[in-house]
Parts: C-alpha cells; sequence; structure tokens
C-alpha cells in the first residue's frame, strides 16, 4: 500500500513537472522573467535562487509550478517594480509575461500541455520499439468446444489451427465465421493443424457440417476461436510516427469520454463508468503496479494525455481558459478587463473543485461499500 502511495505521488509529481517545464522553457526562451520553479507545492522546504529564478523544493510532494513575472490569477496581469529610472523601469516591464505579445503568451501556455503530449509520444514510442505490440497473427485456434456439436463429433480439439475450410485458406476468425454461414447445413473439409501438449503437431483433414438450427451462444459448429496475438516491435526511427498516431488516437477517446461524462453529469446528475478521480486512479496504479514496470510506463502515458486534454479545454483557471481569453484580445484587439478575467478564474476553480470533490466523493462511496472503482486490470 504505501509503495502505490509513494508512485502514485511520483507519478503525479512527474507529469506536473514537465507539463510545468512547458512552460519554463518558453517564457525562459523569450526572456520572460520566471520568478520561482518550484517542486511540489508551498510551504517552503529549501530553496536557492540562480540567476534571477529561484529554484525551490516544498513540503507538500504533488507536482510543481511556475511563477512568472507580471502573471497573476488574470492573463492580463501586474507587475510592481521599485526602480532607479524610468529607463530601467520601461526594461523591467518588458520582460513581464502580460506585456509580451499576444503569439508569445499562447506558446508559453500551450508548452505545458505540448509536453504532457510529447511525454506521452516519447514513452508510446519506447514501448513500440522495446517491448513491442500486440498484434493479430493469421492463424485462428479452437479456443472451446461444447460437447455433443458437430465440431466434437468430428474431433476437433482445443488447441488446433484452422488452416482451410474447402482449400480456402483461414486467415482471420472473421472470415472463418463468413464462411461457415454461408454453408450451413454442407459438409465442409476442414485442414488444420493439431497441437498436443508433448510430441509432433499433424496436419489433418476433418468433416464437420455446421448446424442450420443450433442453440442460442454455440454457433453453427458448436466452436469457440481466437486469433493467436503476435508481439511485433518496431525499428527506433518508425516507432515516433506510429507513437504519434497512437497517442493521437488515444487523445481523441479522452476527449470524446470528458464530453460523455459532462453529458452524463448534466442531465443525469450522475458520475459515468470508468471515470473516477484522485482515489480511483489511485487504486489503478496499485494494479498497474502489481503487472510491472512496462505496464506503469503505459499508465503513465495515458495519464499525461489526460492531462493534456484537460488542460486545454476552454475552462477558466486552466490553461485552455487562459488561451481563450487571449484569443479574444486578438480577435478584438484590446485586453480582457482584468478583473472580469479574475472573478471568471475563480469561477472556473470552484467549478472544478466541486468536480473533484463529486468525483472523489463517489469513488469513496464505492471504496467504502466494497464496489470496483474501476474495473480490475488483467
Amino acid at each position: 500500500m504505501l509503495i502505490t502511495i509513494l508512485i502514485f505521488l511520483l507519478i503525479l509529481s512527474v507529469l506536473v513537472l514537465v507539463h510545468e517545464f512547458g512552460h519554463f522553457l518558453v517564457a525562459k526562451l523569450f526572456k520572460i522573467k520566471v520568478e520561482e520553479f518550484g517542486f511540489g507545492l508551498p510551504p517552503r522546504a529549501l530553496s536557492f535562487k540562480k540567476g534571477e529564478t529561484v529554484y525551490s523544493i516544498n513540503w507538500l510532494p504533488i507536482g510543481g509550478f511556475v511563477k512568472l513575472y507580471g502573471e497573476d490569477e488574470a492573463g492580463a496581469g501586474s507587475a510592481k517594480l521599485k526602480v532607479k529610472s524610468e529607463k530601467s523601469k520601461v526594461k523591467g516591464l518588458k520582460r513581464a509575461f502580460f506585456a509580451r505579445p499576444a503569439w508569445q503568451r499562447i506558446l508559453v501556455i500551450v508548452a505545458g500541455v505540448a509536453m504532457n503530449f510529447m511525454l506521452a509520444v516519447t514513452i508510446i514510442s519506447y514501448l513500440f520499439s522495446v517491448v513491442g505490440v500486440p498484434t493479430p497473427g493469421k492463424n485462428v485456434v479452437v479456443s472451446g468446444i461444447v460437447a455433443s456439436s458437430p465440431a466434437a463429433k468430428s474431433g476437433l480439439k482445443i488447441g488446433d489451427t484452422v488452416e482451410e475450410i474447402n482449400n480456402v485458406k483461414i486467415t482471420s476468425a472473421q472470415q472463418l465465421v463468413t464462411l461457415t454461414k454461408g454453408h450451413l447445413g454442407e459438409k465442409l473439409l476442414i485442414k488444420i493443424r493439431t497441437n498436443p501438449p508433448a510430441g509432433v503437431s499433424e496436419t489433418k483433414i476433418l468433416e464437420v457440417t455446421p448446424r442450420k438450427n443450433y442453440p442460442k451462444n454455440e454457433g453453427p459448429m458448436g466452436i469457440s476461436i481466437s486469433q493467436n496475438m503476435l508481439i511485433k516491435k518496431y525499428p527506433w526511427y518508425e516507432a515516433p510516427i506510429l507513437g504519434t498516431q497512437e497517442a493521437l488516437a488515444e487523445s481523441w477517446m479522452i476527449a470524446s469520454g470528458l464530453g460523455m461524462m459532462v453529458y452524463q453529469l448534466v442531465l443525469f446528475g450522475s458520475v459515468p463508468k470508468g471515470v473516477a478521480g484522485p482515489v480511483g486512479i489511485a487504486q489503478l496504479t496499485g494494479q498497474f503496479v502489481q503487472i510491472g514496470p512496462y505496464a506503469i510506463l503505459s499508465f503513465v502515458s495515458l495519464l499525461s494525455l489526460n492531462l493534456a486534454i484537460l488542460n486545454i479545454l476552454p475552462i477558466p483557471a486552466l490553461d485552455g481558459g487562459r488561451l481563450f481569453f487571449i484569443l479574444i484580445e486578438v480577435a478584438t484587439g484590446r485586453k480582457v478587463n482584468r478583473r472580469f478575467e479574475g472573478y471568471a478564474h475563480a469561477v472556473g476553480m470552484m467549478f472544478l473543485l466541486g468536480l473533484i470533490a463529486l468525483i472523489t466523493l463517489h469513488d469513496l462511496f464505492k471504496l467504502f461499500t466494497g464496489q470496483p472503482i474501476l474495473p480490475k486490470i488483467q
């Protein structure tokens, strides 16, 4: 339990730090003054200053933060300077976040989301290259046989590989099903390769007549079949391309899931199945810890994409909300009222905290009533 909690906190910290490092890196690139880059959340435990930036380690070991000069809860920002001359004042204000061109502020804001996405792509690409990806093979294997069915009477055994039916090569489970249903009541010649527990496999030709009328859930021949799975590893130069494609596909699924969650919450006032807060994620972390390190890496990539998608949503208090107000500024040619934007971010934060609290209560209720918060990972 303790190991699970520590790994959960470590994963959360890494994800948030990677996100904040994106903001930090692009701000430094544009010479925006970074006042502090903190690991964990205040109160501060220790710190040191390098150049103009304070690097701190804080007591709450959850994530981190970047404090930019001239950035407050509203994107319009403000800055207070203690300077000796008007010239130094103007020079100092130019380095404030709110004083930079809109395109620079946009890049600083989206950099956090981009870093989370890049982390996911990096992990997925590594797994594709080093661990490999399960891909369907071309062998169709008999995984179950119903007693007294046509298959059982023909001599088919569990583990046999179906190679041909009536001289047609079988390469997929769907092909076998379609071919069988097209010849109900007709005698089929099935070429199989045996898979004995010991000894040498043999090739046999068996006769099976699929039933026209058969019990529900049994099928015409009375067998269940599965596609064999192969582990395919991709070369290092190909893995990043496939990793990016996979990350985009997963991002779309996450976005669709978030949309469904909001829809169900608004219309029905209930938390959809498969949605979990910190408690559920911590529980899921324990399951991945039991599976192994590669499973943990896969989980981290999924969480990183979740964090990226959530942060880019146009909700005040999130990066997407700040981006939304900057885009309004670009469209109208004038900054949004600072006080209004500050109130909007405050309301957005209250909404997010309320949503997290609702989901957490839902998780705790399931936990204390013995219900699984999320399906167990197999």
